[in-house]
Parts: structure tokens; sequence; C-alpha cells
């Protein structure tokens, strides 16, 4: 796993970290477990060949010629079966440190086999554990006891296939590592349950910001865990406070036009009536810094407007506001103005004197331009809004299209204007992610398409 993607997310930190305890804690347990029942398993195998031995150690007599021989056969029926796992053996000790070659008495399930055990000859009432080869290849557990009757020296040896020890710890494993394996995927399970569950309210506050952001809500709203109200509170907190920072940056951006303004119109005032050529000099500058003060205000209105969330404004409303005005002021031209069809819920996400501003200017420039009809149309192109204003009118070269969207620069010089319109509507739209773009329109005049974000 990369190392950055693992401190990256924290669903595949919490994932990752739960799933390695769990997967040692289940290994550490097979281990555990399997090592208990295998000494369960062969200590239960050591007693069992204590018991026969002892069984046999009380069983054995000594018959008139001296011979070693059982008063009682052992019980077990294995002991009768041939190789059928469990074995004894009685052997004559010659002296001390030495033992027979040949084996007195043994079990029937030896049939022609003999148990070849260690030399070390046990002291009497000591018992001895080997680990013998026995009939048929196979491995056996061996105890073995020296015992003296009538001055009569013998070794008793019991036997049994240590496949009895091992197939149920085989088999008890299996089991073990089954049930061990379904236990993991379980606590997998639940594990990834749990970060999913855990982490739901994380998703449920990235929707809660997409909400802000998309212009639905001014604020983070819904029922959060505790654990997360403080942040949605400080959060909040800040979104408030952004808020009263625009306002007032707004209000002071409106005091501070109203202060510009009175002292021009008082120089233009005046200017007026003269006709001398500083009259026409103040006139002309008055006139230019007005608009430069409207068009640097409106821009820092737009900026501080950009910054604060939760903002949507209804297009069609805007849409339909603007066309009224513009029929009033461009009355005497007897113009048409055709609103496309428009979906009531088309929503631009930003606020509503920045989407005036920015239509207002390019609807005035159709106007101005258009023989008699203008056409207005918007859309929603995936996460885009787009707008479209169109003119009947003479149109703009294609090599001139750019110049027009710079500051100053205009078309005509007999039209009325700053040529800031185009410039103005351009910088609102960037700041807003969006962007203005001019082409021929099917009228055969110009097409002004205005891209803004939309809301959901």
């Amino acid at each position: 796993m990369n190392p950055a993607t693992l401190r990256g997310s924290l669903r595949i930190r919490l994932l990752a970290t739960t799933l390695v305890w769990i997967a040692a804690s289940i290994v550490f347990a097979g281990w555990g477990l399997g090592s208990l029942f295998r000494s369960h398993v062969a200590a239960q195998f050591n007693a069992e060949l204590g018991t026969h031995l002892d069984q046999l150690t009380a069983h054995l007599v000594l018959d008139g010629q001296g011979r070693p021989t059982l008063s009682v056969p052992l019980s077990d029926p294995r002991i009768n079966r041939p190789f059928g796992g469990l074995y004894w053996q009685i052997d004559r000790i010659a002296g001390p440190g030495m033992l027979a070659v040949d084996a007195l008495l043994r079990s029937r399930s030896l049939w022609d086999q003999v148990l070849a055990v260690p030399a070390d000859v046990p002291m009497d009432g000591e018992v001895h554990q080997h680990r013998i080869a026995g009939p048929d290849g196979t491995m056996l557990g061996a105890v073995e006891r020296a015992v003296r009757i009538d001055d009569v020296s013998l070794r008793l040896i019991v036997a049994a296939d240590e496949r009895l020890m091992i197939e149920p710890v085989s088999r008890f494993n299996g089991a073990l590592w089954l049930a061990l394996g379904v236990l993991g995927l379980g606590l997998a399970f639940a594990a990834l349950l749990q970060v999913v569950v855990g982490l739901a309210p994380l998703r449920q506050l990235r929707r809660a910001l997409g909400r802000v952001r998309g212009g639905d809500a001014r604020q983070m709203e819904g029922a959060f865990p505790a654990e997360l109200m403080p942040l949605v509170e400080e959060f909040n907190s800040v979104l408030t406070q952004n808020a009263d920072v625009v306002e007032r940056a707004r209000t002071q951006a409106g005091d501070l036009a109203h202060a510009l303004k009175t002292p021009l119109s008082v120089l233009a005032n005046a200017a007026h009536g003269k006709d001398d050529h500083l009259a026409r000099l103040v006139v002309g500058q008055v006139e230019m810094a007005r608009k430069q003060v409207d068009y640097h205000l409106a821009r820092a209105q737009a900026a501080a407007a950009v910054r604060v969330p939760g903002a949507r404004t209804p297009v069609r409303a805007a849409v339909d506001g603007l066309v009224r005005t513009m029929q009033r002021i461009h009355a005497g031209r007897r113009l048409a103005l055709v609103v496309h069809p428009t979906a009531p819920d088309l929503l631009f996400r930003g606020e509503e004197q920045d989407l005036q501003e920015m239509l207002g200017n390019l609807l005035d420039n159709a106007c101005k331009w258009a023989a008699s009809r203008v056409e207005i149309h918007a859309r929603i192109d995936g996460d885009r809004l787009d707008i479209g204003v169109e003119d009947d009118g003479p149109g703009i070269a294609s090599d001139q299209r750019e110049a027009m969207i710079r500051r100053g620069v205009r078309a005509d010089e007999q039209v009325p204007g700053t040529g800031l319109g185009l410039a103005i509507v351009d910088d609102l739209a960037r700041l807003y992610g969006g962007r203005v773009t001019l082409a021929e329109s099917p009228l055969g005049g110009l097409e002004a398409r205005l891209i803004l974000p939309a809301a959901a």
C-alpha cells in the first residue's frame, strides 16, 4: 500500500490498523489454542500409556517354571488385534546394566515384531519414556518400567501409535483455523461496518459543506455527533463573521461611492453651461472618473460577494426584471426583446446584484447596437450556467472581439459609453470562475455568452 495513500485516508488508516490487529490476534489465538490442545492430548496420551503400564504391572505373575505371564489379560481390544496401535512387551534383565535380546512375552498386536527400546534400563520402580520405531514403519510413544519378582528382573514396555495423538490434534487444528478464519472474516466485516458507520457523520459534514458552497444554505445545518458539533459551530461562526466582514465592506464601498460622487457632481455642475476648453475638459474627466469609480466599486463588491458561501440567485427573475428595465430605457427604438423559455429553477451561484450587473451590461450593449431584435436564452451545461444575449446589429469582426473585452476599448466612438461595460462583465465573471465569449449571432449581429457557476 502506498504510504502517502495510507497517511492521506482516515478510512484506510482505521481499516488497516484494525485488520492488522485482528489478524495478529487470530494468529496468536490459533497458535495458543493449538499449543494448549496439543499439550493436553500429549498429556492424555502419556497418561493412558501409564495406565496400561500399571495394569500390565499389576497383572504380571510368574508361572511354575519361573516364566512371566498375566493373571488377567489386558482389556483394551487393540492389544489383541494385529498392529492395532497399542502394544506391550516383557523382557528379562540378565543382570545389572544388562538386557536379554529376546522378549519373554509380548502382546498379540505385535504379531511377529519386537519392540526395540534403548538399552538404558530404569531402576526398580522408575518409568522411562521413549519414541521408538514400531510395526509397519510407524512411530510409537513408549513407557517402560523395571520390576523384580522372586529374584527375576523384568522390563515391562507399553507403546502406542503416535497417530493416536497426532490425528486428533490435526483434526482439531483444522477445525480451529476454520473457526478462527470465519471469526476473522466476521471481525473484518464488523471493522468495515464500524468504519463506514463511524465515518458517516463526516460524509454528512461534507454534504452540509457542499450545500453551503452550492448556495443551498448559508450555514452548516444538520444533526451531528457531539464530537463534531464544536467543529460545526466554529465553522458556522467563521461563516457568520465572514458575512459580517463582507457586509461592512459593501457598506464602506457604498459610502465611498457616495463620498466621491458628491464632489464629482459639484465639479460637473460648476462646469455645466460653459463652452470653453477647461469646462469641456472638466466635464469629460468627471464623467470618466464616475465610470471608473463605478467599475472599481462594482469589482470590489463582487470580489467580496464571491467569498460569501450560500449565495444563489434565480436567473429567470433577474432576466425578466432587466428586460422590463431595458424596454423602458430603449422605449423610443421599439426593440423586440425576446426571452426564450427558461427553467424556473435555474440558479446562479452568486449575488443577485452581480448577476444584474453582468446581464445588464450585456443587454444594454445589445439594445444599443440591435436593429430591431434582441434575444436572451439560458441553460445548464453540467455545473455551469450558460446565458446568451444576441442581437441583429452590425456585429463585431472576429479579429476585434477579444479586444472589445479589454478595458476602455469601444467598437464605435459615436455610440455613448466608456468602453468599460464588457470589461466589467468579464472581470465579474472571472471572479466567479466564469468567462465571457463573443461570437457571431444567428440573427446576424453579436452573441455574447456569459458562463457562470450554477447552484444546485
